[in-house]
């Protein structure tokens, strides 16, 4: 199975033409050009214009190019759906959905504009309907290929604090990250709104990690590398995958159906992972 890196993924306005330019230059995995909370009402058609062009023109290299569109019953949403539904994009992030019809109804409106069917569909969690109905939504269709928390959204509807620990939101976050497992698509961490608090940057990477994310959504690019470094697999990950895998070939040559790696007990499900981290850190590589 291919494993993409979604380490690191960040959030671009799409009015702000010199941070499409910009992009091009930034070590994310993921940039998310954005029509939805970043963009004023009044230019919401001017800015998608800017991301067309910016896409037309090219030169976004390795980074998986998503377009978040403002919501299906918005004034703006179906149109912003049809326009980039040839777009050469990876996916259409969807703001703040709350049901299983609510992403068959982006997709009816992909089939009838003829989208390719490599555009897949990322949704956001972010009001708590939406993370009730979670595992429904993620089982809503083929399309769907993440989950996106929209924690700064989620902690306004809940009423709980910005805390270090996040306590407030650890039930949600963990409820939509079994939800993603369950379907097997990717779950990306909320945003860090304070651009200063670097150690509290890092302490809610780790705790992303902890709980099970595959990467972490962003609104700086100041905030690429700590995500990356967190998010990524280390060298030493990758060698200790590395000898896991050879040991369990081994095993394998030998009809056996377990092996001890440093001490420890090695099974199909350690050697599963053990694939995916060095499928990573091949797909890194390959950069």
């Amino acid at each position: 199975m291919a494993y993409l890196p979604r380490r690191s993924v960040l959030y671009m306005p799409g009015a702000n033409t010199r941070a499409l330019e910009k992009a091009r230059s930034l070590d994310a995995d993921v940039l998310i050009l954005d029509l939805e909370d970043a963009v004023a009402p009044s230019q919401k058609v001017q800015a998608r214009q800017h991301i067309l062009d910016a896409l037309a023109e090219g030169g976004y290299g390795h980074r998986e190019l998503v377009v978040r569109v403002n919501g299906f019953d918005t004034p703006w949403g179906r149109e912003e759906i049809a326009a980039f539904a040839h777009a050469p994009i990876s996916a259409l992030c969807l703001p703040k959905v709350e049901s299983a019809a609510e992403v068959q109804a982006v997709v009816q409106l992909l089939v009838q504009e003829q989208a390719p069917e490599t555009l897949k569909l990322w949704a956001m969690a972010e009001t708590p309907r939406g993370v009730l109905a979670i595992d429904e939504i993620a089982g809503s269709h083929s399309r769907l290929e993440a989950i996106v928390m929209g924690t700064s959204d989620l902690a306004k509807e809940l009423r709980v604090p910005h805390t270090p620990d996040r306590l407030g939101l650890q039930a949600s976050l963990s409820q939509c990250v079994l939800a993603a497992r369950a379907h097997g698509l990717d779950v990306l961490d909320g945003v860090h709104l304070n651009l200063d608090d670097e150690a509290g940057f890092l302490q809610a990477c780790e705790q992303g990690v902890q709980l099970g994310f595959d990467g972490k959504t962003l609104i700086h690019p100041k905030q690429i590398a700590a995500a990356n470094q967190t998010f990524g697999p280390s060298e030493q990950q990758l060698a200790q995958a590395k000898k896991i895998h050879q040991a369990w070939v081994e095993a394998e040559a030998q009809g056996l159906g377990v092996v001890v790696v440093d001490g420890r007990l090695v099974e199909s499900l350690h050697v599963d992972e053990a694939l995916r981290i060095l499928a990573i850190g091949d797909a890194l590589a390959a950069r």
